[in-house]
């Protein structure tokens, strides 16, 4: 994806290994990961990859929420929809069809941890929402979410959170800004690259307004691998169990869809 340069492509996968070898049992899979990534990045002379990838997936997740909110999902559903948006992969070997025939299967599958009514619970009487977003594509999915909070608890004020700036497929406040984020939230960014929220690297912006925040929605593995450690009863996870080690972190069954509280 990121080169047709073989002479590039070796040294990509060479750096690569490089950073690998210095793999530790405390690492983080998210944190180094995207350190891997971004030396790969650097070898290779391509700043972002998986460009076009990410811009497909937004052109795909877009046109199949526009088809989903014909049907005026409740914010039940629109949770669901949230967590099955991190399901699907977007851009390879999909069509619009495929992917809606693929999400409308998966919202009669119930939740295996369900906290959602502790969620809206805790919206009433929050006054700030932050919601940490992940990969592009599903970012249209959390519109739709974030539309019927916003419908429902018209009180809160919220933050939606992206990357700074290109990793993998994540989405990046550029993203965001594209998506019409700014419509009923305020933009920000996580003042890093590394996938998930290390807090240890966040921007000062960020960690002030995650420290003041009344709830926090966590979307997807890679943030909860790297804010689960601080068991913070305001971030409410929702994911998809796809790996081994997060069902096993989460006492699920893998592939299993979760609304959890921290």
């Amino acid at each position: 994806m990121g080169t047709d340069d073989l002479e590039l492509r070796k040294k990509g996968v060479i750096e690569a290994a490089k950073l690998m070898a210095n793999i530790s049992e405390d690492s983080i899979p998210a944190i180094f990961g995207s350190e891997v990534f971004l030396g790969v990045y650097r070898a290779i002379g391509n700043d972002d990859p998986f460009k076009d990838y990410k811009e497909l997936s937004n052109r795909l997740g877009e046109k199949v929420v526009e088809d989903l909110k014909k049907e005026k999902p409740d914010i039940k559903t629109a949770l669901k929809l949230a967590i099955i948006g991190n399901v699907i992969d977007f851009a390879v070997g999909y069509s619009p069809e495929k992917i809606e025939e693929d999400v409308r299967a998966m919202i009669n599958e119930e939740l295996y941890v369900d906290h959602s009514d502790e969620l809206f619970e805790a919206l009433k009487s929050a006054n700030t929402l932050l919601y940490i977003t992940d990969n592009c594509g599903e970012i249209y999915f959390d519109r739709l979410f974030m539309e019927e909070i916003k419908d429902t608890f018209p009180h809160l004020k919220i933050y939606v959170a992206a990357k700074e700036g290109p990793i993998i497929n994540d989405a990046t406040v550029e993203d965001l800004r594209k998506a019409g984020f700014e419509e009923f939230s305020e933009i920000i960014s996580t003042g890093t690259r590394i996938v998930g929220v290390p807090l240890d690297r966040v921007s000062d912006e960020f960690r002030e307004v995650f420290e003041g925040a009344d709830v926090i929605i966590s979307k997807g593995q890679g943030n909860f691998e790297t804010l689960s450690e601080i068991k913070d009863s305001r971030i409410f996870y929702l994911l998809k169990a796809k790996c081994g080690p997060i069902a096993r972190e989460l006492n699920v069954v893998q592939g299993s869809l979760v609304c959890m509280r921290g």
